[in-house]
């Protein structure tokens, strides 16, 4: 087998030298440093961000021009049984021309991609059209926002703002650069409670099923149609995710139905929008209830434009392939990011593995994933001047 820590290509060697760093969240375990070593050494200046244990980084070079940014993160999921792995996650191993290892698409091979390409490019730009940046968090994987906000508010405090920005989410589907995410559903949990009185089987008089109780109201928030979608997303979708009652004796009838449900919403609806539509079949039932609600995202949308178009004529330059531009699956930082009125598109290798046993990226992916990187900078870099 051939070592990833010596192969020939820089992108395979920095993908495996992260992936050797066990950064599952809130660790760091080194995988930052790797990072912040090198791109000092291509130039750039770099600031660390830590917030609750998380360590963060901005990197930046030049002054001038608009600012365009890589965002990603360093921290991954954890591994499971090691014992499935065919190979161990956090020794990077190469087997029939894939990378393997935790964080491999998901995603460590993407930031080592900004890297390299970042260093081709300023090694024959050395005074580019534009300020570039790399947000790198390390803290995506986990339910805390110590990561992407906090390098935001970073940025912010010290009056500096990104123009564009490109996340590095495994967004293609079958073949590198097939897929582009111009945005992203909404997403709205909410946890019900509704209410019956406790009692004895044997003396239903006496008592209120919740389940009874409950079970009209889930089926008929289940079947409610929400919207019909529009040309960039698909209708909105409601879930029911858990449901739970009962004290497990097979003789008392439960008080109390809790569920749990989760909303992915399209920018044809509103959280007030959604509240008001459960509260009136709620209402309209007469149970007794009580819910909260967790905000996990807002939709967001890049609109068709120049930088858009710039993405997508890259990849078609490049690799002669035509993007597909999506909106679909869950969530993402870069929600974060077009919250602050940045245009943000996101792009990266296949997901055909990632938070799987042998999580692995094809070498060709890698490679080619870096040169697309790359010529995106070329190509802003030539409009900017063609502008001038």
């Amino acid at each position: 087998m051939i070592d990833p820590l010596e192969h020939s290509d820089p992108t395979v060697r920095l993908a495996a030298k992260l992936i050797s760093a066990p950064s599952i969240t809130p660790e760091d375990a080194g995988a930052q440093e790797i990072l912040i070593k090198r791109l000092k050494k291509a130039g750039f200046t770099v600031q660390r961000v830590e917030r609750e244990g998380r360590q963060n980084f901005w990197a930046e070079f030049g002054t001038r021009g608009p600012l365009f940014a890589f965002s990603g993160h360093t921290d991954v999921v954890p591994p499971g049984e090691e014992s499935a792995w065919s190979y161990p996650p956090f020794e990077p191993t190469i087997f029939e021309g894939k990378l393997y290892g935790r964080g491999a698409q998901d995603m460590k091979g993407q930031v080592a991609a900004f890297v390299t390409a970042a260093e081709r490019f300023l090694v024959r730009n050395p005074d580019p059209n534009f300020s570039l940046g790399l947000l790198i968090a390390g803290d995506e994987e986990h339910d805390y926002n110590f990561g992407t906000e906090v390098l935001l508010d970073h940025l912010q405090e010290r009056g500096r703002r990104i123009d564009l920005c490109l996340v590095g989410e495994p967004t293609s589907t079958s073949l590198v650069g097939d897929t582009i995410k111009i945005g992203r559903r909404g997403s709205y949990t909410g946890q019900l409670k509704i209410f019956g009185k406790q009692g004895h089987a044997a003396h239903p008089h006496k008592a209120i099923n919740a389940i009874s109780r409950g079970l009209p109201v889930l089926k008929e928030l289940a079947e409610l149609e929400w919207d019909g979608g529009n040309s960039h997303f698909g209708p909105s979708t409601f879930q029911i995710t858990n449901v739970h009652s009962g004290s497990g004796a097979a003789n008392i009838i439960p008080g109390v139905l809790q569920a749990t449900f989760n909303i992915r919403y399209s920018n044809e609806l509103t959280p007030e929008f959604i509240e008001a539509k459960i509260y009136e079949v709620l209402n309209r039932h007469g149970v007794l209830y009580e819910i909260s609600w967790i905000h996990g995202a807002s939709p967001f949308l890049t609109e068709h434009g120049d930088f858009v178009d710039l993405v997508s004529h890259t990849i078609e330059e490049t690799l002669g392939i035509k993007p597909e531009l999506s909106t679909s699956g869950g969530t993402s930082d870069a929600r974060f990011i077009a919250a602050r009125g940045i245009k943000v598109v996101e792009l990266g290798m296949t997901n055909d593995t990632i938070h799987q046993v042998d999580e692995c990226a094809s070498i060709e992916d890698l490679q080619k994933i870096s040169l697309v990187y790359e010529k995106i900078m070329e190509r802003l870099n030539m409009e900017r001047l063609n502008a001038g």
